[in-house]
């Protein structure tokens, strides 16, 4: 009981810090777009950046396939930190590294996600592997 209550726990967390970011992407708000402009991707890495986190919280959120957007999690955070850390540094726009605190706090529930479904992601792959011999 304990561990499905920190599964949810880490779903909904990295879910709700992905969803709630969408609305500074898809409205183009200022701090955004200067992030998007400054990685050389407005507007097409905004809008695809807030698609994939739309995707991948609605992943997490089904128990089925929450591995798959922990997994997708892990790729767009891993993203967001290697922005921040080579490219846009810690703090943006005076946000005192909001931003990128919550890029590792999403990276560090996505990533406790997968570990702790490794075994059915295991399983997972191996009946997908089974069925593509076959």
């Amino acid at each position: 009981m304990k561990s499905n209550t920190i599964l949810w726990l880490l779903r909904i967390i990295a879910a709700v810090i992905m969803l709630q970011t969408l609305f500074y992407k898809f409205s183009a708000n200022p701090e955004s777009v200067y992030i998007f402009t400054k990685l050389g991707m407005e507007p097409f890495g905004r809008v695809g950046t807030g698609v994939a986190e739309l995707i991948a919280s609605i992943l997490l959120l089904i128990p089925r396939t929450s591995w798959f957007g922990a997994f997708m999690g892990v790729g767009i955070m891993a993203g967001a930190i290697a922005s921040h850390v080579l490219i846009l540094g810690f703090e943006v726009m005076n946000d005192h590294g909001l931003l990128f605190i919550l890029a590792l706090i999403t990276f560090c529930c996505c990533t406790l996600l997968l570990l702790f479904n490794w075994e059915n992601i295991k399983n997972i792959l191996k009946k997908k592997n089974l069925k593509h011999v076959s």
